[in-house]
């Protein structure tokens, strides 16, 4: 057996596989950037003696330091607010974001294959080892996991077993990284004229 990595190319399969943050780290900066420039703006309306466009500074601070002392729901209600959207800040920036690929193994190029793919090659074997029309077939495709759904011609019946198999088979080929499980369902009713 060879002690060879079979993924020589794992910081490129990393990245196309997994999504980037940039776009969530993007947003939260604009977000950022676009509360300075409107506490900026109120801080030089209020220097020149105009108007404010919402609330003057000062109003800003009396308000923040009345909350604590008024008996409402108003400071819980935006105490959890802020929490949950922490919470979800953290939960997107420590987890892996993961885009609808798998990787195949191969010593000469890293090779990366669309869900879209597995999920075509999935329904054509089904199709041949069920004797069906490939339009009667449709496959899902997750991270770990193939649906097979079958829609047989009425009066027909479908060998699971065979289909099954032809699907193990077809994953057992592709080698797939992270490993793909299937499942096969099939309608209890089919259609009619297919």
């Amino acid at each position: 057996m060879s002690t060879e990595d079979p993924y020589p190319y794992r910081r490129i399969l990393r990245r196309e596989t997994h999504s980037s943050r940039a776009v969530l780290a993007t947003a939260i900066a604009i977000a950022v950037i676009l509360l300075c420039l409107y506490v900026a703006t109120e801080i030089i309306l209020m220097m020149v003696s105009h108007t404010a466009l919402l609330a003057a500074p000062q109003d800003m601070l009396i308000a923040l330091s009345e909350l604590g002392v008024t008996p409402t729901a108003m400071p819980m209600i935006v105490g959890i607010l802020l929490a949950v959207l922490g919470l979800l800040l953290l939960i997107g920036a420590l987890t892996p974001g993961r885009l609808a690929r798998h990787q195949m193994p191969s010593r000469r190029a890293a090779v990366v294959v669309d869900n879209e793919v597995i999920a075509s090659a999935l329904a054509r074997s089904a199709a041949h080892a069920g004797n069906m029309s490939p339009d009667n077939t449709a496959v899902s495709v997750s991270a770990h996991r193939a649906t097979v759904h079958l829609t047989p011609a009425s009066g027909t019946r479908v060998r699971r077993a065979s289909v099954e198999q032809a699907v193990r088979d077809q994953l057992a080929a592709f080698e797939l990284y992270p490993p793909v499980r299937a499942s096969v369902v099939i309608a209890a009713n089919g259609k009619v004229g297919t």
